[in-house]
């Protein structure tokens, strides 16, 4: 199951001298992930390296900042595809302490950096909801209200016309299994709207 981080997180990893401080933010979108770095930058001006990655939206980023190509930024992104992270900032800001790394150092060091602020971040699972929308007798209002809330559905709208409309929301993996158990309970008497029920 995807997760985030609730809150950012840092680390620091010193390596033959090259001193690597990472930071994993909440990033819900490419430009909130620039901002971050902008302001890494600019707290760290006599840093040699601003690497950085994401995941979030169905947006990815992996970049380099001028490390040999694929030895920051893609090992960062790896990390937070390898714990289903999503909506996550992952940034390094690298002090060079004038040994080289190699490609293998490298990796290991931007590696190490991320998921070293990875165990420090509190973790949260990400819930996608489904808003489901019906009608009912007003007669059957009370017994489908007890079902939604013993269900964990959370009512958006209610609309009192020739019959009873209802709006809720409630998990994906949750929506079949209930719109089953409302249909049972009301034997047949709701219908069903929206993109899925048209």
């Amino acid at each position: 199951m995807p997760q985030t981080i609730i809150s950012p997180a840092t680390s620091e990893l010193l390596v033959k001298k090259s001193r690597f401080l990472g930071f994993v933010h909440p990033a819900a979108d490419r430009a909130a992930a620039q901002a971050i770095v902008a302001t890494l930058r600019a707290r760290h001006p006599d840093a040699a390296h601003v690497c950085w990655a994401l995941l979030a939206g169905g947006q990815s980023a992996a970049v380099d900042d001028g490390e040999p190509g694929g030895t920051a930024g893609r090992p960062m992104l790896d990390v937070l595809r390898h714990q289903d992270l999503e909506g996550v900032l992952a940034a390094v800001v690298r002090y060079y302490g004038g040994i080289k790394l190699g490609a293998g150092g490298l990796v290991r060091a931007y590696t190490d950096t991320v998921a070293k602020a990875l165990l420090a971040a509190q973790k949260t699972a990400i819930v996608r909801y489904t808003e489901l929308h019906c009608s009912l007798p007003y007669s059957l209002e009370g017994l489908l209200r007890r079902v939604l809330a013993a269900a964990g559905a959370s009512l958006v709208g209610v609309a009192h016309g020739q019959r009873v409309s209802l709006a809720f929301r409630i998990a994906d993996n949750a929506a079949a299994a209930l719109i089953a158990q409302l249909n049972e309970a009301a034997s047949g008497q709701l219908e069903w709207h929206g993109p899925n029920h048209e």
